[in-house]
């Protein structure tokens, strides 16, 4: 019992698990599901199947007779190469080999589960870096070009409780119940304003959610002639179109987004 239990809870951990958000998403939109938290459901899962698995040990020792009895032939003879064990081997390398190599049907699984992620980052918005809440408020404001202390007399008038510039986004927002991203959202108004006709340099490491994003929005993002980099990609045999975000690309070409990433910075150099 104490397996089917653990087993049906497994099952229900992997289903949400499999349509989380990706990691930087969920931490910086605070995400929960029946009040726990990504990290929560993966530990969750993992106490889980470590119960599983000792439950299902328990269950070989009890019932090694009938599990040896799967592995006899007509005869009555042990043997591991039984039809059943066979036809379960078979399977087990197909999903296997399957998975690796990226086919149908089981490509589609892992596509069906990247585009939940895909929805869920427009749903909730991107980090403007990896793991920007664990940044500290100071550090923040210097990398998002925010005034420091426009930025904390906006977080005081809001009500906001915070030691000093030194606690991180993700600390400050778990005090106030609030997301690091609705921090954000707060101190958003003292992001410097720009020069006219000024841009971002191209950064030197993908920014958050670059695989989402369209080579056009990439291209407008940093001040990119569209038609220059499409060229050039083309003159590195990578296709590409205006409407197919990098991830499509990268797919398209059997690469990474990264190595995209890689061209299009190469190109701009």
């Amino acid at each position: 019992m104490t397996m089917f239990i653990s087993f049906i809870l497994l099952v229900l951990t992997s289903v949400i698990l499999y349509i989380v958000p990706q990691g930087r998403v969920a931490y910086w939109a605070d995400w929960h599901l029946w009040g726990l938290s990504k990290t929560e459901w993966g530990n969750q899962h993992i106490n889980l199947g470590f119960l599983f698995l000792f439950a299902g040990l328990l269950h070989i020792y009890y019932n090694w007779r009938p599990i040896t009895a799967y592995m006899k032939n007509r005869a009555r003879e042990l043997k591991v190469f039984t039809l059943s064990f066979n036809v379960a081997m078979l399977l087990t390398l197909v999903i296997g080999v399957g998975t690796y190599f990226e086919v149908p049907p089981m490509s589609s699984v892992i596509d069906l589960g990247d585009s939940f992620k895909d929805a869920a980052a427009i749903k909730y918005g991107e980090p403007p870096y990896g793991h920007a809440e664990l940044s500290s408020l100071k550090l923040f404001s210097k990398k998002q070009d925010v005034d420091l202390d426009q930025a904390m007399d906006l977080l005081k008038t809001a009500g906001i409780q915070f030691s000093d510039s030194k606690e991180t986004l993700a600390v400050i927002a778990a005090e106030n119940k609030l997301s690091p991203q609705a921090i954000y959202q707060i101190i958003k108004p003292a992001v410097r304003k720009k020069a006219a006709g000024s841009t971002e340099s191209f950064p030197d490491s993908p920014m958050s959610g670059f695989g989402n994003m369209t080579l056009a929005a990439v291209c407008s993002e940093y001040n990119l002639i569209f038609h220059d980099i499409r060229r050039g990609l083309q003159e590195k045999n990578v296709k590409v179109d205006a409407d197919m975000t990098i991830k499509e690309i990268a797919t398209a070409n059997g690469k990474d987004p990264m190595a995209i990433f890689e061209d299009i910075s190469s190109l701009v150099q």
